[in-house]
């Protein structure tokens, strides 16, 4: 567990050290903060249109109106962009700088460094998090939503963004530039978050197979306040398959001459 921490510090340690850790901060808060006003402002006027109508109408929900669509619908887009960010240095970096050599040849075990890596990448996504949670913290400041169902976002967005990173760390280990592993992981997040678009024309087996598979499908659940033990096997199951992978492609490293 010591050389898992001690790797997992490094990492964090080297996205602080460089602009990768504040332009993703810089970029996530900028539009999370826009989304967030944007939704609130729409919450505070149709609050008044209803209070000036006769009756009143029903009352108005913070977690439907501004909890919900900023989890599921904004940010699951929002870190399909800035995931690939944070895992493009996570092994490309290794090869660019020549390290690579060291790091499979050292006497830590390809697990320990893989998981290492993983909790680096997630220490930074976690930072952002925070940054949603200071956004969030206002509408308990000055309204009332239901904290239940935010935890259940909470927990969801988290295994969500451990899955994406997971599968991005993977994606990392194919080439020695950023950028590229960067592109492809952004390609492979989207194509799993618009799988579950087939279920909307296909209701054969392959078409349920890929909206299982789909990122959204899974999450939907998380957004309504729900903690479906389905949906955490999904996500923890991404999660083991990407460090697996990860886990092989370092062995086929270990292979070439």
């Amino acid at each position: 567990m010591r050389n898992i921490l001690s790797v997992a510090g490094k990492e964090l340690r080297a996205y602080f050290h460089s602009p990768i850790a504040y332009l993703v901060m810089a970029i996530y808060s900028i539009l999370c903060g826009f989304f967030f006003y944007s939704l609130t402002a729409t919450f505070v006027v149709q609050s008044l249109r209803m209070q000036m109508e006769e009756g009143g109408g029903f009352p108005m929900s913070l977690n439907e109106m501004i909890v919900r669509p900023l989890f599921e619908g904004i940010l699951t887009v929002v870190l399909l962009l800035l995931v690939p960010l944070i895992t493009m240095r996570l092994y490309a970096e290794e090869k660019r700088t020549g390290t690579i050599e060291l790091l499979l040849t050292s006497p830590l075990t390809d697990l320990q460094i893989i998981i290492g890596k993983l909790l680096g990448a997630l220490g930074l996504y976690f930072v952002m998090l925070v940054l949603t949670f200071l956004y969030v913290g206002l509408l308990f400041l000055y309204g009332n939503p239901d904290p239940k169902p935010l935890i259940a976002n909470v927990l969801g967005i988290l295994l969500f963004g451990a899955a994406l990173l997971s599968l991005g760390m993977w994606v990392s280990t194919f080439t020695r530039n950023q950028i590229i592993a960067a592109v492809v992981a952004f390609a492979l997040f989207l194509l799993l978050y618009v799988f579950d678009w087939v279920s909307a024309y296909s209701t054969t087996a392959a078409g349920r197979v890929m909206s299982y598979l789909a990122l959204t499908t899974h999450f939907d659940n998380f957004t309504k306040g729900v903690i479906n033990s389905g949906d955490l096997v999904y996500y923890l199951s991404i999660i083991v398959l990407g460090i697996f992978l990860t886990a092989r492609s370092v062995e086929a490293l270990k292979g070439r001459p």
